[in-house]
Order: C-alpha cells, then structure tokens, then sequence
C-alpha cells in the first residue's frame, strides 16, 4: 500500500503543474500603466512612543478608459507599493472618452481639494502636474485642461480627479440633465459635426 501512495504522489504534482498557465495573467497585469504619485512617512502614537511606517499612493491604469487608485501602508516602502497597487488594480473603473478628451467640464471636490477638468481641443495636451496628471495619463487622456483650486495636498487633488473622472457622462446624457442641446454642451470644435457625436 505504501508503494502505491508513493507512486500517486508524483500525479498530484503533475496536477499542480497547469496552475503555473496563471503566469501570463501576471505578465498582462504588468501591461498597465503604473504610476507612484507620493511615498510619505507616517507615525502613530501608540504606548511607549511613535510606530513609523510608510503610506504609497498609486494610479494604475490601461491607457484606453480604464483607471484605478489604492492607497497601501506597510512597515517598508515596497510591501507599501505592492499593497497599494493590489488596490488600484481592484478598484479599476471605465471613464467616458471621446477623441483623447473628456466630454464636458467638471468640477469635484474631495476633502480640501477642489479640481476642474475641461475638455482641450487636440494637440493642446494635458495641462496638469503630480497627481492629477499621473491620473489623466493613466487613464489615456492626451488633451486635457485642469485647474486645482483648493488643497495643494497630493492625495485629495489625485482623489478629486478620480472622482471627477467617474461623474463624466456621454454627451447626451449630460445634455438631458442640464436641459440643453448637444450641441450646447460639447466643446465648440466638435459641435461642428453633430452626426459623429451622436454616436
């Protein structure tokens, strides 16, 4: 009897073997686009004295629609990147856009931060820097105009932008809810050609 667990512990191996087919998912989770926007160190007070460790903000993103945020913090500066990157890969979401510009100007607010994202006609590119930018090339944005008109604080302006990026809506939706045309509400070097936009 001995043999023949011995002789069956080599098929369980075998077995093992097509789960290493999981290594070209990691390869094309390696495809996005990762950006470190801010590596802090923070401290807690605990008994006895302070408890330091490291706070990661990063944006992942595909280049064409997709984009995510996550926040990670660890004891070192690489297990605070890994986990903040697992999140930002989890919290992936599609964003409206249409010819490498978003569809209408919006304004969000996230804490003290305050950002205004507004559509650029094309070769402008994008007008922004730290966190806001790192968002909006993460997400394949190529011509956008932006203004941070609160916080100067790195991690609410890059959430305000996240969050900006989430309320765009198509065109047409947006027209409905403002009770205007479409024509009204697309920038004015598009609305020359209404039968395109429509779709």
């Amino acid at each position: 009897m001995e043999r023949t667990e011995r002789n069956e512990r080599p098929d369980r191996r075998q077995r093992r073997d097509p789960r290493q087919s999981n290594r070209p998912r990691e390869e094309k989770q390696e495809e996005l686009d990762q950006r470190i926007v801010d590596v802090t160190r923070v401290a807690k007070v605990i008994k006895g004295g302070r408890r330091f460790a490291f706070r990661a903000l990063i944006v992942v993103g595909n280049n064409n629609g997709k984009v995510g945020i996550g926040i990670g913090k660890a004891r070192g500066v690489q297990d605070a990147i890994r986990k903040a990157t697992d999140r930002a890969r989890n919290n992936m979401r599609d964003v409206n856009i249409v010819e490498g510009t978003i569809p209408h100007e919006v304004v969000t607010k996230h804490a003290g931060a305050v950002v205004l994202l507004k559509p650029a006609s094309p070769g402008t590119g994008i007008k922004a820097g730290g966190g806001v930018r790192a968002v909006l090339e993460a997400v394949g944005l190529r011509d956008v105009l932006t203004k941070s008109m609160g916080s100067s604080s790195k991690m609410n302006a890059t959430y305000a932008t996240y969050k900006g990026l989430m309320e765009l809506n198509n065109v047409e939706a947006e027209s409905k809810q403002r009770n205007k045309s479409v024509a009204d509400v697309q920038p004015f070097w598009r609305r020359g050609n209404g039968s395109s936009n429509s779709e």
